[in-house]
């Protein structure tokens, strides 16, 4: 599903060139849980925004899905992250003028499905929330909107799930409620997930575990099968 090879990524800041990914090699299977642990600045993050097509290296390869993401132009990113990529973050992205049913709906209109609002319907229904169809997100606590965007991010069925810090924002009963939510669904449709987390004992619900430190990965001793 996952393959990236000496990988590199720089960006032009106040203080001049700055390496974030210096040689990344990643592989990672259909239906593989993988996550990525290591401390706040490492390119955690940037790995995932690379993985979706959101940033474009500087150098090296990420194949997806057998696509090579850096030959597609912004109009094939934006195709490729449609029908492969779901996203889950931190803070839930959620459109604040629209219902939750809306918000999920969003990316199956863009794609120009005819009954979004019947996929959206089921997918909030899968996450416990059919009766909040019609809820504005400031109506929902954060963790229902943490579970709207978790129904957003699969309704597409998507190949690869990428999740960034996906309980940052949550108490820590709540996002263990999250979580057990988003694996449910991960094993149900048979998605790729990599996940982003400084939660060693999240991370740990994973096939196996990488770390990141100054932007290159190693494999994270202890990961469970």
């Amino acid at each position: 599903m996952v393959d990236i090879k000496n990988l590199y990524l720089s960006l032009v800041g106040g203080a001049g060139l700055v390496n974030i990914l210096r040689g990344v090699d990643l592989a990672v299977s259909d239906g593989e849980t993988i996550s990525i642990l290591g401390p706040s600045g490492a390119g955690k993050t940037t790995l995932l925004m690379a993985l979706s097509g959101l940033e474009r290296p500087t150098s090296g390869s990420v194949r997806v899905a057998g696509i090579e993401l850096t030959g597609l132009d912004e109009d094939g990113l934006a195709r490729f992250r449609r029908a492969h990529i779901g996203i889950v973050f931190q803070s839930f992205h959620l459109v604040p003028s629209m219902t939750a049913q809306e918000n999920v709906a969003l990316p199956l209109e863009f794609a120009g499905v005819e009954n979004a609002y019947s996929l959206a319907m089921t997918a909030l229904e899968e996450t416990g929330l059919g009766a909040r169809l019609k809820h504005f997100p400031g109506e929902l606590s954060g963790g229902e909107q943490q579970r709207v965007a978790l129904a957003r991010a699969f309704v597409a069925r998507p190949s690869l799930l990428l999740a960034d810090e996906p309980t940052g924002n949550l108490d820590r009963e709540t996002g263990r409620m999250v979580m057990d939510l988003l694996f449910d669904m991960q094993r149900e449709h048979g998605t790729t997930l990599v996940l982003v987390t400084h939660d060693e004992a999240l991370a740990s619900r994973c096939h196996r575990s990488v770390y990141m430190l100054d932007g290159q990965l190693r494999e994270q001793a202890g990961a469970v099968a």
